[in-house]
């Protein structure tokens, strides 16, 4: 392990300022960032994904922001993969690296490295899909429930990506989707650190809020408009975008949909907290910690 060479990552909810302080300890370090932000990864989705401004990405070297396509099949295997080899060129020149974004998964894939499944055949990717289709979320929570309990309950139910994902490792290998888990840790040439932003709950719903608002003043209704085309792709399942089709199919009001990205993204929000409370030696920055007492915590750590 090159011991000098540190990753710093920064996590937290949506909207509490990660990329505000991402650039400025990428500024402190000269350094380059990492964004693990699956859903910054596609061109096509800007307002509604918070990418950095033009003038943030200006400010500091970004990696992985806007670099697939809606169309694209980018998995988090196919990202750890290119993460780490950029990580590998950066620290060439480098002795730290930020990565910033609120995909936990991301993020722990560039840590601590992914579990092994078996390759899942397009052909069974596509009956659990129709099967999820035709009967719906509880059915396909049920046949998880089933298949592996263990995983079940602690799954985010309301989520059919993981739910999806989960039943056809079960169903190719005939054996419980918690059996491929921490299997073993890859080794990473490098030490990472996790600072982890929070604050009191009602001030962050606050934010969260005002974020909605501001993508609604920026036009993002004509953004979602724009790719109705392609509602079904995985890409669009996205908080924000998603609650957005009931309206143009004129099922609810303009005023629900976006009552419906205020409620989801809070709720998202949790899911990452609770995500987020497994990094157990993680330095919490709280909204009236300082620069200098996060680089001096940063050094102690």
């Amino acid at each position: 392990m090159m011991s000098n060479k540190t990753l710093i990552y920064i996590a937290g909810p949506t909207g509490i300022g990660k990329t505000k302080l991402s650039i400025d300890l990428a500024k402190k370090f000269e350094t380059e960032i990492i964004s693990c932000d699956s859903r910054q990864f596609y061109k096509e989705m800007i307002i509604g994904t918070a990418v950095p401004t033009k003038d943030q990405l200006k400010e500091v070297k970004h990696h992985f922001i806007q670099n697939k396509s809606i169309n694209d099949n980018y998995t988090v295997g196919d990202f750890e993969k290119d993460a780490m080899n950029k990580i590998g060129d950066i620290f060439k020149n480098n002795d730290k690296i930020i990565m910033v974004g609120g995909s936990g998964l991301y993020a722990d894939a560039v840590m601590f490295g992914l579990d092994e499944f078996p390759k899942v055949p397009s052909k069974v990717r596509e009956q659990i899909y129709q099967f999820y289709q035709t009967h719906g979320l509880k059915s396909l929570q049920q046949l998880l429930l089933e298949r592996d309990p263990k995983y079940y309950s602690r799954v985010d139910k309301s989520n059919p990506v993981r739910l999806l994902r989960a039943l056809e490792i079960c169903i190719i290998s005939d054996k419980p989707y918690t059996s491929f888990l921490r299997k073993k840790e890859n080794k990473r040439e490098f030490v990472s650190k996790t600072i982890v932003l929070n604050c009191e709950r009602s001030l962050l719903y606050s934010k969260i809020n005002k974020r909605v608002d501001s993508m609604i003043a920026s036009g993002l209704e004509l953004e979602v408009k724009k790719l109705l085309e392609y509602r079904g792709l995985s890409p669009l399942k996205t908080v924000g975008y998603k609650e957005f089709f009931p309206y143009f199919d004129g099922d609810i009001s303009f005023e629900k949909a976006v009552s419906e990205i205020k409620k989801n993204t809070r709720r998202y929000a949790k899911r990452q907290i609770t995500w987020i409370k497994k990094y157990k030696n993680a330095i919490t920055i709280l909204p009236n910690t300082t620069s200098e007492q996060t680089y001096r915590m940063l050094d102690e750590n």
